[in-house]
Formats: C-alpha cells, structure tokens, sequence
C-alpha cells in the first residue's frame, strides 16, 4: 500500500504545528469511522442526492478509495470513486468512467489542503489504473484547479435532479467522453 504524506497548515486545520495527514486507500475496518466523518462534514440531506443515489448498494472502484488521518491515526478526510457508465458513445455502446464522491473534510480541519491531498491522489490512482474520466457534482471554481469542467457534461444527464452548471468532468484520456450522450448510470460491483 502507497501512502502520499501532506504537509498540512496547522493554523487552517487546528492541529500541531508540523502535523502531518497521510493519504492512502481506506481500510475495510475505517468504514464507521468514516461514515462518522461524513455525518458530520456533509449537509443533511447529503444522502437523498441524486449522486449518492447512483452509489447506493454498490462498491468504490478496486483500488479506488482513499482516507487521510493524521499523526494520530484519526480519520480528517475521505474520498471514493465508483464505476458507472457515462451515458452512450456513438455506436450505443456504454462508456465505462467512475463516479468521484463524496469528498468530505472533517469541519476542524478545513482549509487545509486535505481535500486537494485526496484530489490528487484519486486522480493519480485513476489514471494508474487505466481510467477514461471521472465525473462528479460539486462546485466548479473548486474542482476547476484540478482539470474538471463542464464541457464535456452538456448531453450527459443524471437518473434525477441535478444542477447542470455542477455536472463536471476530468478526461484522464484524451476524446473519452467526446459524443458522450444518455443517462449516467451505476456500473459497480454491488455491496
């Protein structure tokens, strides 16, 4: 297991000057640890939406889920990635592409880079792992550092609502989503 070490900023974070977070995959004995993680830094209705709908019942892509702890092994970050099919291509086939979400950062560590900590090292694992593109919903002034944009998003469409503007898309190869049409919909291994 490859682990990335981040130097964080302690003043953001409310941890020890020095501290550092360590990103690396995400232990099957974490999950109550981070589903703790993601009641407190998501909103209420986090799992009432559509892209959470699209993982429910399912497995993150093999390889493809992360957690940053800190010095002292506590869980301030967490990030998955699911397989789905990014609606059709050109000839009706599906095109295979993975689902990133949720990102959550534990409340006192925010502004620290740990969510750009997790970005990279997702995107970097997917991409080693041979992926197309990811998808996701979110903010793009955000996610735009990290290559996201609608472009490729606008005849895509979700299996409920969604904000367009927040459809986003990274190709980690070149033209993958290019004639993208359809519905995304759920790929994954079940759980």
């Amino acid at each position: 297991m490859t682990t990335l070490t981040h130097r964080i900023d302690p003043t953001r974070a409310g941890l020890a000057a020095g501290d550092l977070v360590t990103v690396r995959a995400e232990a099957p004995h974490e999950v109550d640890e981070r589903n703790a993680l993601l009641a407190r830094a998501m909103a209420p209705d986090w799992r009432t939406r559509t892209s959470e709908k699209l993982r429910h019942g399912r497995l993150p892509s093999a390889g493809l889920a992360f957690v940053a702890k800190n010095r002292m092994g506590h869980i301030l970050g967490t990030v998955r990635l699911w397989d789905i099919h990014a609606g059709i291509d050109r000839e009706g086939d599906p095109i295979p592409a993975l689902l990133l979400g949720p990102l959550a950062v534990d409340p006192a560590a925010k502004a620290a880079g740990i969510g750009s900590a997790l970005m990279i090292r997702a995107i970097e694992k997917a991409r080693r792992y041979d992926h197309g593109a990811i998808l996701l919903v979110g903010d793009a002034p955000y996610y735009e550092r990290f290559g996201f944009s609608i472009e490729k998003t606008a005849t895509l469409m979700m299996p409920g609502p969604f904000a367009r503007d927040r459809l986003l898309a990274l190709e980690l190869k070149h033209g993958w989503l290019d004639g993208a049409v359809g519905f995304i919909q759920a790929s994954g291994r079940p759980a």
